[in-house]
């Protein structure tokens, strides 16, 4: 945290810092970088696991778009578009700290030394300056800074645009790229048209300090959108370097690995003008064959001039004294190179000590700060319980005195009303006991006359049963005896 706020203050300090953004997964191509690909399209065939893609910026622009490796530690290939060429400026190299700490919140490209400290496993899946010390190896541009300009130039300079070049293969071929570029390449992709570039390394088994992979070759796409639209390739060997090879683009991708697609729709390939490439290719054959001339006339010079010195130094005098002279001119050389390297590691020594304390002091600050901010916090927090606290003891209180007094009065009730209870029940026992008698005669008398009434009805009803049979019976023998007499 007190590095975030230490990086913000830089940032507003110095406005032109770079970025380089890791594109996530979920986005799609290189996000705003898209635009420096043919067709907003980034090349097939490259789909590892352990492959970042990063949109590089500076000044909050977009300026090229970088696929990096990982397991490599160096990038496959940087895509760029051709604006102007310039001289090269002050290198000022710097790392990605979202390739070894995904978790960290810098989207910002930094220097190497304000990483170390804030930076998790800094260097585990990239390469750092200190993997090129005293390795016969320096950091070689894919985006060479020479076809750059201003704001792109400068954004060239970050470790994921490097790959390990010797310095004669980094000499030639920074040289042959930018002079196939402004010489052949953007002369034959006017008329506002845009000049696609895709620089790129195949990396090899070889690897400096066991850690940064040495590239087996490299290669150079090249892509105008013009109405006639073309392409074309280019292969670089450490083998072979005073050499380029110029092939097509669907040559080049055979080298390449298995699946690489460059351009979208080839860029042209097949449909493209055979005179535009005639004449680009003899522009790059004649670039080619002026490179030994060149070299041959540099050796014809020193040749003269060695000559030369040779009559000027008949004299035994001034070759005793010229051997005399070289060991002090070589001793002053190597005291000046030392000076020079101990007032450089001095400011270095001493920026390494400023940053330090502020880093101290800013720690200090910050935790100072936290311990106030959560001292006056817990005080607040306190102070502002108190009041709620002490209402709650007492109303808690009040309604204890009021759940003891209910309960003391349900007590009384339920010990009084035991006697009082049975004492009613005594008093009423006489009472309802006279009141009683005059129900039970009245209901001894109802069963009395009930049962006169039921035998008075039963006497009547077997008298007229009696009744009815003899008047039956003599109704049924009466007139047989009339009929007899």
């Amino acid at each position: 945290m007190k590095m975030s706020i230490l990086f913000s203050l830089c940032i507003f300090a110095f406005p032109g810092f770079s970025q380089g953004r890791v594109v996530g997964v979920d986005e799609a191509g290189f996000a705003e970088c898209n635009e420096f690909f043919y067709g907003e399209t980034p090349p097939e065939g490259f789909t590892e696991s352990f492959h970042v893609k990063i949109c590089q910026q500076y000044n909050k622009e977009p300026r090229f778009a970088t696929l990096y490796s990982m397991e490599d530690k160096t990038p496959l290939y940087s895509a760029f578009k051709y604006t102007k060429a310039a001289q090269r400026g002050e290198e000022s190299w710097m790392v990605e700290p979202q390739i070894d700490d995904p978790g960290n919140d810098w989207e910002e490209m930094v220097h190497e030394a304000d990483a170390v400290g804030s930076v998790n496993n800094l260097g585990a899946n990239q390469a750092l300056t200190t993997d090129y010390v005293d390795s016969g190896y320096e950091r070689g541009q894919l985006n060479p800074s020479s076809l750059n300009e201003d704001d792109f130039q400068l954004a060239t300079y970050t470790l994921t645009n490097a790959v390990p070049m010797t310095p004669s293969l980094s000499k030639s071929w920074h040289k042959d790229v930018e002079k196939i570029v402004e010489q052949a390449l953007a002369p034959h992709c006017e008329n506002g048209a845009r000049l696609y570039l895709v620089a790129g390394a195949v990396p090899s088994s070889l690897r400096v300090k066991d850690k940064v992979s040495i590239p087996e070759f490299l290669w150079l796409a090249a892509c105008c959108d013009a109405p006639e639209v073309w392409s074309v390739g280019f292969l670089k060997r450490p083998s072979g370097e005073n050499s380029i090879e110029d092939l097509s683009v669907e040559e080049l991708e055979k080298q390449l690995p298995s699946g690489a697609h460059l351009f979208k729709r080839n860029c042209g390939g097949g449909s493209q003008s055979q005179e535009k490439m005639e004449a680009i290719l003899q522009t790059i054959n004649q670039i080619q064959s002026e490179e030994p001339i060149l070299q041959t006339m540099a050796g014809k010079h020193g040749e003269g001039q060695r000559a030369q010195e040779k009559r000027g130094e008949r004299s035994l005098l001034r070759r005793v004294a010229g051997i005399v002279a070289t060991p002090f001119t070589k001793l002053l050389r190597i005291v000046g190179y030392v000076l020079v390297e101990v007032v450089r590691y001095t400011c270095y020594f001493l920026w390494y000590v400023v940053k330090q304390l502020s880093n101290t002091v800013m720690g200090g600050l910050y935790s100072l700060w936290n311990g106030v901010m959560s001292y006056v916090k817990e005080i607040s927090t306190v102070l502002l319980n108190i009041p709620r606290d002490m209402a709650k003891v007492t109303a808690n209180i009040i309604m204890g005195f009021v759940r003891i007094f209910q309960k003391t009065l349900s007590l009384i009730y339920r010990i009084l009303s035991v006697p009082v209870g049975l004492f009613l029940h005594i008093m009423a026992f006489p009472l309802d006991t006279l009141c009683a008698v005059p129900i039970v005669l009245k209901d001894m008398a109802a069963g009395v006359g009930g049962t006169c009434s039921l035998i008075v009805d039963a006497t009547a009803a077997l008298m007229s049963a009696f009744y009815y049979l003899a008047t039956h019976l003599g109704k049924k023998f009466v007139p047989k005896l009339s009929s007899d007499d």
